[in-house]
């Protein structure tokens, strides 16, 4: 473990080898696998479980009974929702050993996973998505997309501040929340004065 700059409570679980960022704080019952790499101001609900190889960028809020396998990339300003879960094999069987099999998830910057939602390996979300409570990702996410069901499908579109965006007759939106402006051109979203976010 990187140094003392951080919270763990009593009751989390650990391993030598991984590392925390300062002012991270992980709360009741966790588990810390070497090889797990957590960055800055991250909160850590009760219960959740951090595989080796995992990484996640600073401020990174993780809601209780949540599990991160082995394959995971979250960026800054991720926020993990209650009981959400990723996978890392395709097509599990337990008689059938596929560790190296692993997809990697690839979760963008200031993205939002909501309570309950599973995400398929091997899909990447974009910077700023939403994908709503209980939906089920099975494909990629584009920037700023709004994404509710099973199999999840968008219905819309979201800001950096996390407000819905209804786009003119010119393309462009502005946040209720935040005054930023955005720019839906060819299906996907910009905010103004800004370069366009990668998927």
């Amino acid at each position: 473990m990187s140094n003392q700059s951080y919270y763990a409570h009593t009751s989390a679980f650990l391993d030598d080898g991984c590392v925390i960022g300062e002012g991270t704080k992980i709360w009741h019952f966790c588990h810390i696998m070497a090889g797990a790499h957590i960055g800055a101001n991250c909160s850590l609900g009760q219960n959740v479980f951090v595989a080796a190889d995992v990484h996640l960028g600073n401020n990174v809020k993780i809601q209780n009974n949540v599990s991160i396998y082995t394959g995971v990339i979250c960026e800054d300003d991720v926020f993990l929702g209650p009981s959400m879960v990723f996978t890392n094999v395709v097509n599990p069987r337990s008689a059938v050993n596929r560790k190296d099999a692993y997809k990697k998830t690839h979760v963008g910057r200031g993205s939002t996973i909501g309570a309950n939602a599973t995400i398929v390996c091997g899909t990447k979300i974009g910077a700023y998505a939403f994908v709503g409570a209980g939906a089920v990702v099975t494909k990629d996410i584009p920037p700023y997309a709004l994404v509710v069901g099973n199999p999840a499908r968008r219905i819309g579109w979201m800001s950096e501040h996390g407000e819905r965006l209804h786009f003119n007759d010119q393309g462009i939106a502005v946040c209720p929340g935040s005054n930023q402006t955005y720019r839906l051109v060819a299906g996907l979203v910009q905010k103004l004065d800004t370069k366009p976010v990668e998927q």
